[in-house]
């Protein structure tokens, strides 16, 4: 369309819930994913799992481990492993940064979120904090405040 402003297009694939209910998270960073043509095709299809996965830095480069993406199903052969170790991009000062946060004591980076955006493969990965067992209370606690006052506001 002539004249139309640019639109991001985003699919969201997976979110991952636990994440937000074990860690604080304090940034939010947006990375690339570099796939093989079989892993976007089952993405596409929305055959992944951020349950259990993490990113590591190793030797300036981010990783991201235990992201399951099931076989494309329509693949005859040179299909990918499902826990394939994942590089990410991001931009060097990002890197230098996050290396900087994590060696502070309780930091790690977690993904939130898998999602195409305008046709690239994205990965939101959060700096985060572990939750303590009194913290998840406390979170529950707020939560279940939050429901009973949305309920008496619709009375």
């Amino acid at each position: 369309m002539k004249g139309a402003s640019p639109q991001t297009y985003t699919k969201n694939i997976a979110k991952n819930r636990k994440a937000l209910h074990d860690y604080f998270i304090d940034d939010k960073y947006e990375a690339g994913l570099v796939l093989k043509g079989t892993e976007v095709k089952s993405l596409r299809l929305g055959r992944a799992n951020l349950k259990d996965s993490y990113a590591k830095i190793q030797n300036g480069e981010v990783f991201l481990y235990q992201l399951h993406i099931g076989e494309y199903p329509m693949a005859r052969y040179d299909n990918h492993p499902p826990l394939r170790v994942r590089k990410l991009l991001l931009h060097k000062q990002e890197i230098k940064r996050l290396i900087g946060k994590i060696q502070t004591k309780g930091y790690t980076l977690v993904p939130l979120e898998l999602y195409f955006q305008e046709g690239k493969a994205k990965v939101l990965l959060g700096l985060a904090r572990g939750k303590k067992k009194v913290d998840k209370r406390q979170s529950i606690k707020e939560r279940e405040l939050n429901r009973e006052l949305d309920r008496e506001r619709k009375k």
